[in-house]
């Protein structure tokens, strides 16, 4: 039978076979199966490195067989079966096989195998247990065909689990291949001979099984850019179906006319570039869908107040969604303070979120409907169905990162095709800002507004020199008694074992090491840090002993942590002792230290973030990235780079370059299929920016692809439903 791209699986592969690739990969299709590409490929004739194998891993590696030996098990009945595996330097490993002594005839010396299974550590030599094989040369009585499949067949290694092998893998895409029809190939056809590249369905077929390096390499090419194409052109029909929906235009008037007069601060160049593209986009008939990125502390949330403004001026709403209670309030604060007592009186800034009281939420809500309330700062209670507004003109999602598709939509379903301003402190890179946000229209502020002080950065390295924890808390007293503040940041709200596997803080990523270091200087203690227990350590510091020092966390009563934030923002609150909820938002000028105990444990756009918290004011910042975990490591690496810089958009590239940024819209931004196949958005930037090119030209002769039916059915096919919400709502 001939095969097409959305044919179902179990038709094709088996019932079995099908239900296992769906549990493992959400396999569906045959398109599904042959977009899953090898990770690598074995070179002809090579054998896997054997002796950096990491212990406790799963891994699949090509090795040779040097021996194999049944032993009789002496203390109960049975024999174990014992293979030594080598590579071409000498480095070895052993499969052990346990009452399955027939192996021994297949498993003979000198013939090659993919093996994967668990590497741990038997009587010091490394091991691996019971590990599935497939065998790759041909029996040595078929000399000649062991030869050539020595020396020419390159063996592609898949992405593989351990109910789904990749030779499993190999042999349903095979099945796949032999019956497939011709591919639909959504590159034209002008472009693909311009650029040299193979046809879909031949490309498929060299990726999979090519007969050298040379076939695997331009099939990768093909791909590659088909995967940039196919995206580009999925973000540029979204925006281009954006000029033909209608929204209000709010233009400024009065009302930001004289707020933008009173200021007592001069705007910075980008604020007023930014502002300039923002006031442009609400002022046409079309809905606005902008991000805006920045630096922490260069001034967003002054363009995005701004933005409200215009709203209000022509008597509409404007709603801030911000990812935490505690910066919500942070907000209502702050824009109360900056509009000054009469326009905060006239647009009434009205929080709203879970956790207030019923008579105040009853109040909260009646002012949204009737429309008093002209700006409106909350959390995820902004979504509720409860929440109707009077006229929702702007919304402005804060941290973008923090949110779903289905949180923003719903936010943005409360209005007639609002405005929406998308804000970020996290850099994003040019080339994930065209394949993430590649519908938006994309603004960067990267000046600092006057009077920021400078910030330095130090690692405190205790895997090297324990005895450093003493000088942190040290410095820390220097700077309090210079009338300063400090934070001091922790991955848990309790304290949690090594290899507990739950992550008891406000967002940390439960990665590997810890130190959670004694305020007395004691060695590290081997788990994680934790707000409980550093909130006591610190108290009970001979030097601190005197000073008042308070946690802070999530899970603390609204009105508690509402509380501790205008006592640390008083100055009565000498040092907080806080989870990553104060990472964005959180203002004090007077504070001037921060401290990261476990740093590695957190990513580089978070530590990135909690710096911003100091240096605010007219006192400089230093940083202290603690940290147990050894030079070499990842998570040090990670504490190392952000230590070495405070430019955010150089961080921004290094965390790309240490998480291979496999999934750029994110789980919490699109559904499961969205992560990047073959694509790199840092190595392979130009490629990605003609691919735009390309599809820019397709999409703005033929919006809706009605001349272009593979496109459109790659489109379609590439993208999840949920995905292609996400894209569909900026």
């Amino acid at each position: 039978m001939a095969l097409g791209l959305d044919d179902r699986l179990p038709a094709v592969v088996g019932g079995k076979t099908a239900t296992a690739l769906q549990k493992a990969f959400g396999m569906v299709t045959v398109a599904d199966l042959l977009a899953h590409y090898p990770r690598r490929y074995a070179k002809p004739g090579e054998l896997t490195a054997l002796a950096d194998l990491p212990l406790d891993e799963n891994v699949t590696l090509v090795a040779q067989v040097r021996s194999a030996v049944e032993i009789p098990m002496r203390q109960k009945r049975g024999s174990r079966l014992d293979v030594r595996l080598v590579d071409d330097a000498g480095g070895e490993v052993k499969a052990a096989f346990f009452n399955q002594g027939w192996r021994i005839r297949e498993l003979r010396p000198g013939r090659r195998g993919i093996f994967s299974g668990k590497v741990s550590s038997y009587r010091g030599d490394l091991q691996l247990a019971h590990p599935d094989y497939e065998l790759i040369d041909a029996d040595l009585d078929d000399l000649e065909s062991a030869a050539r499949q020595r020396t020419t067949v390159p063996i592609p290694i898949y992405p593989a689990t351990a109910s789904v092998r990749s030779w499993h893998l190999q042999a349903a895409i095979g099945q796949v291949l032999d019956l497939l029809d011709a591919a639909p190939d959504p590159v034209p056809d002008l472009v693909r001979e311009r650029r040299r590249l193979l046809t879909f369905r031949d490309a498929l077929e060299r990726v999979h099984r090519p007969a050298d390096t040379r076939q695997s390499a331009h099939a990768i090419a093909t791909l590659k850019f088909q995967e940039a194409f196919v995206l580009q052109a999925a973000l540029l029909q979204r925006r281009e179906r954006l000029r033909f929906l209608p929204a209000t235009p709010r233009e400024p008037g009065a009302l930001a006319r004289g707020f933008d007069a009173a200021l007592p601060f001069e705007l910075t160049d980008d604020q007023r570039a930014v502002g300039a593209e923002v006031a442009r986009d609400m002022a046409a008939t079309t809905p606005m869908s902008r991000l805006v990125q920045g630096e922490v502390g260069s001034g967003k949330t002054m363009v995005a107040l701004r933005a409200m403004l215009a709203v209000a001026d022509g008597g509409g709403q404007s709603a801030l969604l911000a990812p935490t209670e505690v910066l919500a309030a942070q907000h209502l604060r702050s824009i109360v303070q900056t509009l000054g007592p009469d326009l905060a009186a006239r647009l009434r800034p009205t929080l709203l979120t879970g956790q207030l009281g019923a008579a105040e939420r009853r109040k909260a809500l009646l002012a949204i409907v009737s429309g008093s309330a002209a700006i409106v700062i909350g959390t995820h209670a902004l979504l509720s169905d409860r929440v109707e507004f009077y006229d929702l003109g702007l919304v402005v999602i804060d941290e973008q990162h923090r949110f779903g598709v289905e949180q923003r939509e719903a936010l943005r379903r409360k209005g007639v095709l609002p405005h929406v301003l998308v804000l970020t402190a996290t850099p994003i890179p040019r080339t994930v800002a065209m394949t993430a946000f590649g519908d938006l229209d994309v603004s960067t502020i990267a000046q600092l507004p006057a009077g920021r002080s400078p910030i330095e950065s130090f690692v405190v390295p205790l895997a090297e020199k324990p005895g450093w924890i003493a000088r942190v808390w040290s410095r820390m007293v220097e700077e309090l008694e210079r009338g300063r503040q400090a934070f001091v940041v922790v991955p848990a709200i309790n304290a949690v074992s090594p290899g507990a596997g739950v992550d008891d803080g406000d967002g940390a990523p439960g990665a590997a090491g810890g130190d959670g270091a004694g305020a007395d200087g004691a060695a590290p203690r081997p788990r994680r840090a934790s707000v409980a227990e550093v909130t006591e350590l610190i108290r009970s510091h001979p030097e601190l002993a005197s000073r008042r020092i308070e946690p802070l966390h999530g899970r603390m009563p609204a009105d508690e942590k509402d509380a501790v934030m205008r006592a640390f923002a008083a100055g009565t609150i000498d040092v907080l002792v806080s989870t990553t909820v104060v990472e964005v938002g959180v203002d004090v000028p007077n504070a001037s230290l921060m401290v990261v105990l476990d740093a590695d444990r957190f990513g580089i756009s978070q530590l990135h973030q909690l710096r911003g918290r100091i240096g605010r004011g007219g006192v400089p910042g230093i940083a202290l990235f603690v940290t147990g975990e050894p030079e070499g490591t990842q998570g040090r690496e990670r504490v190392d780079a952000v230590a070495a810089t405070t430019d955010g958009f150089a961080l921004a590239n290094v965390d790309l370059e240490l998480r291979r940024e496999g999934d750029v819209l994110g789980e919490n931004q699109s559904g499961g299929r969205s992560s990047l196949r073959l694509l790199r958005v840092v190595h392979d930037a130009e490629l990605i920016a003609e691919a735009r090119e390309v599809a820019a030209a397709v999409v703005s002769g033929d919006p809706e692809l009605e001349h272009h039916p593979a496109l459109h059915a790659a489109i379609r096919r590439r993208l999840d439903e949920d995905e292609s919400d996400f894209l569909g709502k900026g």
